[in-house]
């Protein structure tokens, strides 16, 4: 255990000396360019995000990532913004770019890998979308520009600081099992992997459906739920977990936050503490993931509040809504097109690449059956 927390350690540190350093450059830009805040929110999202699910990439899965990373993010700031004019619309697109990846996982891992990345900067938008900014900057969003700018920058950070890891680490990250042997194809049909990709869509459409009707603004809690909790599970039992453990870290969360508002902490204490939460959160979310969903609460309570939201009176009703997002990624894992478990290992190709933050991307996990299509 030792062990574990110590490499642990390490990988948090190279996790956040990567977000520090992009925060660094998009904090510089802001100045330069007379941006908003959105744009540091999406620095710090894409690059927590990216670090996990790059750990282990070879060059050519970076070089993919420079590539990739920047167009997508371009295309989640005009989703933002087509969800914020025409929500109905907005939200048929983003549950499609959501449930697509999972869909193409029967291609194999590199269209796993492809996948991933192209959800991260939709993940990312869930964060602080457009009408939860303050009024002020609501009318100047960041431009798709300045989006796939910010995408280059995370996924050169990640890349500069694990490669200087790796080199001068005292660890190295596990390398890949080899890609497995071809099995037969499944004889569900649907298959798995369009099973999946339906509940998906399926948890996602109802938390936009819940989220707006009950919550207002504030759906994105529900819809972000919902992906977490139906993303990479490995059977229905695995989805209500997932759920479980997001409530318990969240109500965790909920009282941290609150004791962070009682001391009065703001400014620049304020940004250092968030950080710091999110390094401590990093370090432990390997043993579980309650510990991160903790620390997201308590660090998207401080960056609320620093949006002019009040973080603390709105606790409440983010609980509100992660408990709901979860009851609907739970309806449909049981019941739109089930797939139940086998003791069997999935093959590498099919799981989802791994990630540090169940926030903004999955814990890893691995699809239910051991099938070659998905």
């Amino acid at each position: 255990m030792t062990h574990k927390l110590l490499r642990n350690a390490y990988e948090s540190v190279l996790t956040m000396t990567a977000v520090l350093l992009c925060w660094s450059l998009a904090l510089w830009l802001e100045a330069a360019a007379g941006l908003h805040t959105d744009v540091l929110v999406l620095a710090v999202a894409l690059t927590l995000t990216l670090a996990g699910t790059q750990r282990t990439a070879d060059t050519r899965r970076r070089l993919t990532a420079l590539a990739l990373l920047p167009a997508t993010a371009a295309v989640s700031i005009l989703v933002g913004r087509l969800i914020a004019a025409h929500h109905v619309i907005g939200a048929v697109v983003f549950t499609a770019g959501m449930s697509a990846p999972v869909w193409i996982r029967r291609y194999g891992r590199a269209a796993t890998k492809a996948g991933t990345l192209m959800t991260l900067p939709f993940i990312a938008l869930l964060v602080v979308p457009g009408p939860a900014l303050p009024p002020k900057a609501q009318g100047a969003l960041v431009s798709w520009g300045w989006a796939a700018l910010i995408g280059l920058l995370a996924a050169s950070c990640v890349w500069l600081v694990q490669g200087l890891g790796d080199r001068y680490g005292p660890w190295r990250p596990d390398p890949e099992p080899p890609n497995p042997p071809p099995r037969r194809p499944s004889r569900l049909r649907p298959r798995p992997s369009t099973r999946m990709a339906v509940q998906m869509a399926a948890a996602i459409a109802a938390a936009f459906v819940a989220g707006r009707l009950l919550f207002d603004d504030h759906w994105p809690w529900a819809v972000l739920t919902a992906y977490v909790a139906a993303s990479g599970n490995r059977g229905r039992t695995d989805v209500v977990r997932k759920g479980v453990e997001r409530l318990a870290g969240a109500c965790a969360g909920t009282l941290l936050a609150a004791g962070v508002a009682t001391a009065g902490v703001t400014g620049p204490a304020s940004v250092a503490l968030m950080f710091t939460v999110l390094a401590i959160a990093l370090w432990l979310r390997p043993l579980n993931y309650a510990y991160w969903a903790a620390g997201m609460t308590t660090a998207l309570s401080l960056l609320l509040g620093r949006l002019g939201q009040d973080a603390t009176s709105l606790l409440p009703t983010r609980l509100a809504a992660i408990a709901v997002g979860a009851a609907l990624t739970v309806a449909s894992a049981w019941w739109v097109l089930p797939v139940a478990k086998r003791r069997a290992a999935p093959p590498e190709a099919l799981r989802p690449s791994p990630g540090p933050i169940s926030d903004l991307g999955d814990r890893p996990g691995a699809v239910p059956l051991r099938t070659r299509d998905g």
